[in-house]
């Protein structure tokens, strides 16, 4: 097909104000005007005529590099694929009309032989749209993913173009992130600091209460308190978008994922404390948790326990404190895989809480499919808890609503998995006993297991983990008696010539002691009375 190269001006003529063109006498001039290209493109499918033209080149060279590139893409599809040449066709055109760079060859010669659009326009975001749309998860997860998007991705990332994404613009926006959190920090701290000083200024008196007007009014036109984007939420974020672009270059859209390549500040666990009398002690007197992850001690434990034992919940706190389970499974476990009669029972379901509206869902993954085993302390608690609720369902009659599960309302509905951490938190804040959440009863229950010389495979197991590693660096939380006991076996095993001497000694002073008192007790006997 034709194409060619050629040099115009835009000036016009004087007196009619026509563009002279070609006759401008300056064009003899080298550096006066542009270069042109013009290309004859395949006729689109009504016979019509088009072309792929561009101006604007200042050197002959670069308006003829540019031609043989149109050439080089006309040339990639076969004479005998008429399909492939009006794709190209109807490529080459669109760029032309919107005045947009020329496709690489090789990358238009990978898109043609995949069946992939050869424009290559779409945008970050439109592809986060139609990967949500094409999701086919849980409620919740979706809830988490369209949040990364929603608030993070789209909004700092979404205008590029899905196959110019590099690694560079994702560290920019963690950076842009980090400078975020930053700014509400200040902010936080600025109101926080503003209501702090409210609080000083006296009410009664007129100057006083212009004050007091005044500073309320400028705390109202300051932004409310804000949560920052923790590392646990930036990991979440870069998860999000590496499944993403996973799923892209599935489809052959793209062939690189920066995601998986960009670096951000590691997440560091918080360490799961146990609550010793040190600790329990500084936190009566400050109210300072250690850690956010806090464990009881069996005693803690026996002693809420025995405040809640009148609680119409009362099993269920028992279960999770004793057994570990979350506190979705708990709230959707039936009695249909309870038996009572085997010591077991299988978790096989949980209700969820997306936002506020709860779902029942299986557990997310193979391992969270489990049996359990029942000690009788624990069978009994559950028996006598099935004796009430089935005197519940005989008090509300008709209106009584069979979910068929273990925990629930007064009428037989849905328990609400928001609701049970309030009530947990009221129950801990009445027995005056140190905070915990109450998934950390299921730290704590870990923690019992492992104390009780349970193999960690067992424990694992019973918690539902993929694998015994996660049991150890998460809930592995030693109790000081179990440290302490573990540290003097320990030290026995290294033989010692001072610990020897040391051990003589102490055998000596107690030989001697116990003679002086049994001296001293003779010689009482021997005392003649008066």
């Amino acid at each position: 097909m034709k194409g060619s190269t050629h040099r115009r001006c835009y000036c016009r003529d004087s007196k009619t104000g026509r563009p002279l063109g070609k006759n401008c006498p300056k064009l003899t001039t080298r550096k006066h005007g542009s270069y042109s290209i013009r290309q004859e493109l395949p006729p689109r499918p009504d016979g019509s005529r088009r072309a792929f033209n561009r101006a604007g080149y200042e050197t002959l060279k670069a308006a003829q590099a540019d031609l043989d590139h149109v050439r080089a893409l006309l040339g990639l599809a076969e004479t005998d694929d008429p399909e492939g040449i009006a794709l190209i066709a109807a490529m080459l055109a669109e760029v032309s009309e919107e005045k947009a760079p020329l496709p690489d060859v090789e990358e238009t010669r990978r898109r043609l032989k995949s069946g992939q659009d050869l424009i290559g326009r779409i945008t970050v975001g439109e592809w986060l749209d139609q990967w949500l749309a094409a999701k086919r998860i849980r409620r919740s997860g979706i809830s988490r993913y369209e949040t990364d998007v929603r608030v993070h991705l789209k909004p700092r990332i979404g205008h590029h173009r899905l196959d110019r994404l590099r690694v560079s613009h994702l560290s920019d926006m963690f950076t842009a992130i980090a400078d975020a959190n930053a700014e509400v920090l200040e902010q936080n701290a600025q109101r926080k600091a503003a209501v702090a000083e409210l609080a000083t200024v006296p009410w009664k008196g007129a100057e006083h209460r212009a004050r007091r007007k005044a500073m309320k009014e400028a705390i109202d036109a300051m932004p409310a308190i804000r949560r920052v984007t923790g590392p646990a939420t930036r990991l979440h974020v870069k998860a999000t978008l590496r499944a993403a672009l996973n799923d892209a270059i599935s489809q052959q859209i793209i062939t690189f994922n920066p995601a998986a390549h960009v670096e951000i500040d590691p997440v560091r666990k918080p360490k799961a404390l146990v609550w010793t009398n040190e600790r329990v002690e500084k936190w009566r007197r400050g109210g300072e948790k250690p850690s956010p992850v806090m464990v009881w001690t069996p005693q803690q434990t026996g002693a809420f326990l025995d405040s809640v034992a009148e609680d119409r919940l009362y099993a269920m706190w028992h279960l999770i404190a004793f057994r570990g389970l979350r506190r979705g499974e708990a709230c959707g476990q039936p009695w249909s895989e309870t038996n009572l009669d085997a010591h077991s029972l299988t978790v096989s379901a949980q209700l969820v809480q997306d936002g506020w509206q709860v779902e029942t869902s299986e557990p997310k993954t193979d391992s969270g499919f489990r049996v359990i085993a029942l000690d009788d302390d624990t069978v009994e608690v559950l028996k006598r808890h099935r004796e009430r609720q089935e005197a519940d369902r005989e008090e509300w009659a008709s209106a009584w609503v069979d979910t068929g599960l273990v925990f629930t309302q007064e009428d037989g509905s849905w328990l609400h998995p928001g609701k049970v951490t309030d009530l947990f938190e009221r129950l801990v804040a009445a027995s005056a006993l140190p905070p915990i959440r109450l998934h950390d009863l299921r730290h704590g229950a870990a923690t019992l297991m492992l104390a009780a010389g349970v193999d960690v495979k067992v424990v694992s197991d019973t918690l539902g983990h993929s694998d015994t590693r996660i049991t150890r660096d998460i809930y592995q939380s030693v109790l000081p008696q179990v440290g302490k006991s573990a540290a003097e076996a320990t030290a026995k095993l290294v033989p010692l010539q001072r610990r020897a001497e040391a051990e003589q000694t102490r055998k000596a002073t107690k030989k001697a002691k116990e003679a002086q008192a049994k001296a001293k007790k003779k010689a009482r006997r021997k005392k003649p009375r008066s």
